[in-house]
């Protein structure tokens, strides 16, 4: 070291010595008042402590007098409790002397009540023998009258009774003849109606007789016209049966063509069948044609649509691929220059660093300074530049974490566009950053397939 630096180095060992001066004297201004402010909340202490002391004396001589009026209380307490002791001895002699006479009084009304109980009992005996002569006189009374009413009953029963077997016998005499009057009049009525009856069946019995007669004439003469009638069937049949015979043998001959007529029928009608369900299947597939085209040219308009959504799908995809192609050499040449600058600050640091031990152990041994404050001061300026290299660490996670998102943003987009996400992959194009064996961000460039 040259001596210019050596005094600039003095310069500012002696503005480092001023600034602890004057610390040292800000801290014992500090001490000074916090001892100012001790003694004060010390004496303020010392009063509190005497003012309780005070209150305490007062409360023990509040609770003497308490005491004290309490033991005049209790006093009077027991003056008045002996004083309600004898007045309630003297109430009880009063209310026993009371009691007696009552019960005197008591027993003198309850024989006398006894005696009048008596009085009444012979009395209610005599009045119930009395209740009871009347009740047998009346029963004798009313037996007698029953049996003379029973007597008058029976008598004008039994006069009752003749009085009504007479006039019921005059009455079926009267109804006998009656009816003996009655019945000569129904006899001779029925004899005239079965004379009238005889005639009206002799004339409708010879009528009968001459429609028969006239029948039988008839029939007879029917029967002979029939034999002639049935001479001529006979002839007609023996007529028919030689036609049928002929038909038969005609009908043998025309059997034959018949069956087959029958089967070329049964061919038709099984055509016509065909025929008709060919019909039936033509329509349905006529229907199913209409609305097969109608969905045809409804796929064809979709397919149109979605030719035209493929077609701006792609146009966004080439254009996020472009923006993430800029994007990631972007982020590469910032993480690039970044590491960069970090390792030739790291580099310089650590220089300034070995060059400052050197300086300082010139000066120390120079100056003869005690190693405990070097130390310290050692400690503070290690524990600042770790706080440099914390921060410029946490400055490289956040930028690798801007870029592991934008990576996820891309990767989602892609997969929404259905872009397979095999068609991107990633090439290392630098060194890693030095203490890591993982490649950073910057190091890291997506290549299309």
């Amino acid at each position: 070291m040259s001596r210019e630096q050596l005094e600039a180095f003095a310069v500012r060992l002696r503005n480092e010595m001023e600034r602890e001066r004057e610390e040292r004297n800000f801290f014992q201004l500090e001490r000074d008042k916090l001892r100012t402010f001790w003694e004060i909340t010390r004496n303020q202490l010392d009063e509190a402590r005497t003012t309780i002391r005070n209150k305490e004396r007062e409360v023990e001589e509040a609770q003497e007098r308490a005491d004290i009026e309490t033991k005049n209380v209790m006093q009077q307490m027991k003056h008045l409790q002996y004083e309600n002791q004898t007045k309630i001895g003297e109430m009880r002699a009063e209310m026993m002397t009371q009691l007696k006479m009552a019960q005197e009084d008591h027993s003198l009304q309850e024989r006398e009540l006894l005696n009048d109980k008596r009085e009444f009992r012979r009395m209610l005996r005599e009045k119930e023998d009395c209740i009871e002569l009347e009740m047998q006189k009346l029963k004798m009374e009313h037996s007698e009258k029953m049996s003379r009413e029973r007597e008058k009953f029976l008598n004008e029963a039994n006069e009752m009774t003749k009085i009504h077997e007479q006039r019921l016998q005059t009455y079926m005499e009267e109804s006998e003849i009656r009816h003996r009057m009655e019945m000569t009049e129904v006899e001779e009525r029925k004899n005239a109606q079965i004379a009238k009856l005889i005639k009206e069946h002799e004339k409708s019995f010879g009528e009968i007789k001459q429609y028969y007669n006239d029948i039988t004439t008839n029939n007879l003469q029917l029967i002979s016209t029939m034999k002639d009638q049935m001479d001529e069937l006979r002839k007609q049949s023996e007529r028919s049966e030689k036609k049928v015979q002929e038909i038969m043998y005609q009908n043998k001959k025309l059997s034959q063509p018949l069956k087959e007529a029958q089967t070329e029928l049964h061919e038709l009608k099984k055509r016509q069948e065909y025929h008709d369900r060919d019909k039936t299947s033509l329509s349905r597939m006529k229907s199913r044609y209409e609305k097969l085209q109608k969905q045809f040219d409804a796929f064809k308009w979709e397919t149109e649509a979605l030719k035209m959504h493929c077609e701006k799908l792609t146009e966004e995809r080439d254009q996020l691929k472009s923006r993430f192609e800029e994007a990631a050499l972007e982020l590469q040449q910032k993480t690039g220059l970044r590491n960069a600058l970090l390792e030739r600050k790291l580099e310089v640091l650590q220089k300034e660093t070995e060059q400052r031990e050197a300086i300082l152990g010139e000066v120390l041994t120079l100056a003869g300074m005690e190693p405990q404050t070097l130390s310290l001061r050692i400690e503070k300026l290690l524990a600042q530049k770790n706080e440099k290299i914390e921060d410029l660490r946490y400055e490289v996670a956040r930028m690798s974490k801007a870029y592991d998102d934008l990576l996820a943003t891309f990767e989602s987009k892609m997969i929404q566009h259905g872009i397979p996400i095999e068609e991107i992959r990633f090439q290392v194009t630098g060194p890693p950053s030095r203490g890591s064996k993982t490649p950073t961000p910057g190091t890291l460039v997506p290549k299309f397939r």
